[in-house]
Formats: C-alpha cells, sequence, structure tokens
C-alpha cells in the first residue's frame, strides 16, 4: 500500500490494496443504486469513501473508483453520470468544477518496460483540477496532468499534458485553442 500512495511501482493485488478496494466496490454497488435519492443523502454517503467531499458536491451515479480514499472534490463540484476516477494516488478536484458525463479521470499509470507490465506490476501520478473548471462529455484526463483554475476540456479531448490556468482545449490530444 505504502509504495502504491507513494506512486512507484506496486502488484494490485497485494492483500492490503485488495481489501482496500473490496471496501470500495462495496460502497459503490451502493451508493450506484441511490440516484434517485436526494442530492444531501448522496452528500452524506460520498463522505463515507472519498477523502475529502465539500459541501455541495454532486456526483450522478453511476460513478467509479478504485479506492476512494484519494479523492479531494471542492465544494460545489459536479461530476456527471459515468465518472470513472483511477485514484491510486491522489486526485483532486477544485471547487465549483463541472465534470460532464463520462469522463475518465485516470492516476493510475502501467510501466513502458514489458518485464514490468508481465510481473504485473502498476504506478500513479497524480492529478489535479482546478476551480471553477469545465471538463466536456467523454474527455480523457491521463496520468501526472495537472489543469488550472478556469479552464475549458472539450468533449471527447484526450490530455495528456498540464494545462495552464485559463485555458481552452481540445482534441486529442488535447492542444489549446485560440
Amino acid at each position: 500500500m505504502q509504495k502504491m500512495l507513494a506512486g512507484a511501482l506496486y502488484r494490485a493485488d497485494d492483500p492490503e490494496i485488495s481489501a482496500a478496494h473490496r471496501k470500495a466496490c462495496i460502497w459503490l454497488e451502493r451508493y450506484n443504486s441511490m440516484l434517485a435519492a436526494s442530492i444531501a443523502e448522496r452528500h452524506a454517503a460520498l463522505a463515507e469513501l472519498l477523502g475529502e467531499v465539500g459541501a455541495g458536491v454532486n456526483i450522478r451515479p453511476p460513478f467509479h473508483c478504485d479506492y476512494g480514499f484519494n479523492i479531494r472534490i471542492g465544494a460545489g463540484a459536479f461530476l456527471n453520470f459515468n465518472c470513472v476516477i483511477l485514484d491510486v494516488v491522489a486526485v483532486s478536484i477544485g471547487q465549483m468544477t463541472q465534470i460532464g458525463p463520462a469522463v475518465q479521470i485516470l492516476a493510475a499509470d502501467h510501466p513502458r518496460d514489458p518485464a514490468q507490465r508481465r510481473a504485473m506490476l502498476e504506478s500513479g501520478r497524480p492529478v489535479s483540477i482546478g476551480a471553477n473548471c469545465w471538463i466536456g462529455a467523454g474527455a480523457l484526463i491521463l496520468p501526472g496532468v495537472t489543469i488550472g483554475d478556469d479552464c475549458i476540456i472539450g468533449a471527447g479531448s484526450v490530455v495528456t499534458r498540464d494545462v495552464a490556468a485559463g485555458a481552452t482545449v481540445a482534441s486529442n490530444p488535447a492542444r489549446r485553442l485560440r
């Protein structure tokens, strides 16, 4: 677990890591049945698993994550249906950020070396999304990316590099628009 949290190579089948993932899966099964619940009821459930949940956070089920405890979401943030966060390391989402349906935020990574992949090793690189951003539907945010405050990420974009505050990016790979 310590290796995973540090972003070093680790095996996901480690008993401590597997137990944490199972706990999240049990929680996700319950949370994803709460679509008809009030925002307040869902917020209370989010606070049970996530590392930090600001006031007024709204995540519409279904939602998927690896562990939950590495996720920090600022006040007033909104995540639409089918958001996936692979949180093997820290993932932070700033206050008032709006995230469209089917967005994937991927902090999990895999070695480029084939021998390490055969050994079932993986790692992670933190992802940070600033305040007041708008992430369009189906966007992919890759490991290690930082997105500054007030950014717009176009629908379907693949964000492979950091995005400066106030920038609008789109495409695959995401590029700054004028």
